[in-house]
């Protein structure tokens, strides 16, 4: 019974993901519909869909202390429900400044989603099955982003983009019910399941959240997610704009042949955390074994820049799924460093969200940097491009060169010494 229950906390947190992505891709979707209706234009559309990225990064700091504090049990519901209530509000907002401050709430509810399943997958699972349950979950990501398209165009042609977001908005209070019903702290799993305060290790001085800063290991962490996470959140905002604009594709073609990158991503990133689990199964050290599936899939991931070159659609598109697909492959494994470098069980959420809000720096620096570079070079994605795949050999270096070994962080210095390690 209990097998089965953490496979269903998995699936829910899987939902949760989806949803938070539908939520966020949404405007991505919608954004040449609502150019038009607002008359925003190009630099205008990327600082929107930065916006979102602004509060989404900044509250992953507080809100990775507030699961450690509160237990995800009741903080995902929590964030599912305000970011939920925020994307209906998009529906109403009558001009620029209106739907920006709706975006800003959104990315403060969203925050609480992966510092929250990271906080379940370590409570749930040991450490040589987390990287296929979190891969699982991740999986969310891009199956929201693919249902995303058909879903979204498909309201957009029906009721309208504002229907869009009152409808997505929905799917949020459909799963808070779902959770509800289904999530239960079983006997044997009960001392895991609530939150567990930081304890001391003996020899070693306790670790507060704020000496997390001190760590090689930790900013290694943080550059190398903001390197992957330049790369993904080009596939999140501006990928719809570029196929339809760069691409002539149209709104149908957009539904079907513009979800096929994330679609392949999804067995991409269930094929990353299942190798990663099997190499520590078969006696690779953590280190070894998470380093190989990051370095491997960022570097694999830079054929993105060749989406530049290439002409035919469908070969352009093969290079998008491989480079979405290895992308996801490492992050199965960079959302287990989390609960595998932890110091505490109590430290895994704010390590989360650590990571987390580094990544999305990447999202505001990504849609500014190609809006920018739209309006420079009149509606030309090739910089952006290139800069993308530059991102992914930078990542590959950071998580090979800075990050160190793949244990719990120690503190070797007396207390109030300052300790950079890794």
């Amino acid at each position: 019974m209990k097998e089965k229950a953490r496979w269903l906390v998995v699936f829910f947190c899987f939902l949760a993901i989806a949803v938070n992505y539908i939520d966020r891709a949404n405007l991505a979707v919608a954004a040449p519909h609502i150019m038009k209706d607002l008359g925003i234009g190009p630099a205008g559309m990327g600082l929107l869909l930065s916006g979102f990225f602004w509060t989404y990064a900044v509250m992953q700091l507080p809100f990775g202390w507030f699961v450690d504090r509160i237990g995800a049990r009741v903080a995902l519901p929590f964030a599912v429900g305000w970011w939920s209530v925020f994307t209906a509000a998009t529906a109403v907002a009558g001009g620029f400044g209106a739907m920006f401050g709706c975006r800003l709430m959104l990315g403060v509810g969203e925050a609480g989603a992966y510092p929250s399943c990271a906080k379940l997958v370590s409570q749930w699972f040991e450490r040589d099955e987390r990287a296929l349950a979190t891969s699982i979950y991740d999986s969310g990501s891009r199956t929201g982003s693919a249902l995303s398209l058909p879903i979204v165009a498909a309201i957009i042609a029906t009721w309208g983009w504002k229907a869009s977001f009152v409808i997505t908005g929905v799917l949020g209070l459909v799963w808070i019910l779902g959770w509800a019903v289904m999530y239960r702290e079983p006997a044997g799993r009960a001392a895991f399941a609530r939150p567990q305060p930081a304890q001391r290790v003996e020899g070693q001085p306790a670790i507060r959240w704020t000496t997390l800063f001190r760590y090689r290991t930790v900013w290694g962490m943080m550059l190398g997610f903001f390197c992957l996470n330049f790369v993904i959140y080009f596939f999140i905002t501006w990928f719809p704009s570029y196929l339809v604009e760069a691409r002539g594709f149209s709104l149908k073609s957009l539904g079907t042949l513009g979800v096929l990158p994330a679609i392949a991503s999804i067995p991409g990133g269930w094929f990353g955390g299942w190798l990663s689990d099997a190499l520590v199964r078969r006696g690779w050290s953590l280190t070894a074994a998470r380093k190989t599936c990051i370095v491997g899939g960022m570097l694999l991931s830079s054929v993105i820049t060749l989406t530049s070159v290439v002409q035919g659609v469908y070969a352009m598109l093969a290079l998008f799924a491989i480079a979405y697909g290895s992308l996801a492959a490492a992050a199965a494994s960079i959302w287990s460093l989390p609960a595998d470098v932890a110091p505490t069980p109590a430290h895994v959420g704010s390590l989360a969200g650590i990571q987390n809000f580094a990544s999305n720096l990447a999202g505001i620096a990504l849609t500014t940097f190609t809006g920018v570079m739209l309006q420079m070079t009149k509606g030309s994605f090739t910089i952006p491009l290139v800069v993308a795949g530059g991102f992914c050999v930078l990542g590959a270096a950071s998580y090979l060169l800075v990050v160190g070994r793949v244990e719990p962080l120690r503190a070797k210095a007396p207390a109030g010494a300052v300790v950079f390690q890794s």
